[in-house]
């Protein structure tokens, strides 16, 4: 699953580094502005050491990157987009949200288009995501921590209040069940429901308009928002 443009990139580290052998991720370099990387650990994309640490070397990837404008982030397995964290003491915990943290400021744009369930630590990482667009008919939400005993981390919880507010985060959080696509999209955890069969079409049109944009406007953009 490793395509990739290997023509010359402005990222200090050369194409090389895009190039390397990944694990539990797909890197296809469809334009030097535009990256599709797609999870594919089976049975249903858990998050363990070897997917946190290469999200950790993508992220710095994303941040040195030029002339990269937009990621997007899908799934191989169309059952499941991205699950549990499988690896919870405090340090891994603190680091899986550093990483979040720079990929929500990084100057690229990152896309999560969701198909699949999305729980725990998979809510985590598509809010940290700039845009979410989700398959109508596949996509199933949640965050189950509370109802385990645990807690979601405190910016994960700054994020899911900012797109859905105050009160509808409180429910999404403290009832630790499941969200279909339908209530997903009316609560503002997801941006925008697609039809299953047009959601990769569709997200690759936006991607593709954004990866020929300027580098630098979208960035300041995305500073500004905060």
């Amino acid at each position: 699953m490793n395509t990739i443009d290997t023509s010359p990139s402005s990222n200090g580290r050369g194409s090389d580094a895009w190039m390397r052998s990944w694990t539990n991720l797909g890197i296809d370099r469809r334009d030097p502005g535009y990256c599709r990387v797609t999870f594919d650990h089976p049975p249903m994309n858990a998050i363990n050491a070897t997917t946190f640490a290469e999200l950790a070397e993508l992220v710095e990837l994303i941040e040195e990157d030029a002339d990269l404008n937009v990621v997007v982030f899908a799934s191989a397995n169309a059952a499941f987009y991205l699950t549990h964290n499988e690896t919870e003491d405090d340090a891994s915990v603190a680091a899986w949200h550093n990483v979040l943290g720079r990929l929500s400021r990084a100057p690229a744009v990152s896309i999560a288009a969701i198909r699949g369930h999305v729980r725990g630590a998979g809510s985590e990482f598509v809010l940290a995501c700039d845009l979410r667009f989700a398959s109508l008919e596949n996509t199933v939400l949640g965050e189950f921590k509370f109802g385990a005993g645990g807690v979601p981390g405190r910016a994960s919880m700054e994020r899911l209040s900012r797109v859905a507010g105050r009160g509808r985060a409180l429910e999404i959080l403290l009832a630790a069940g499941d969200l279909g696509a339908a209530r997903a999209e009316q609560y503002g955890y997801v941006n925008r429901l697609i039809a299953d069969h047009e959601l990769d079409e569709e997200v690759d049109q936006i991607a593709s308009r954004l990866a020929h944009l300027d580098h630098d406007a979208i960035a300041r953009t995305k500073s500004s928002l905060g």
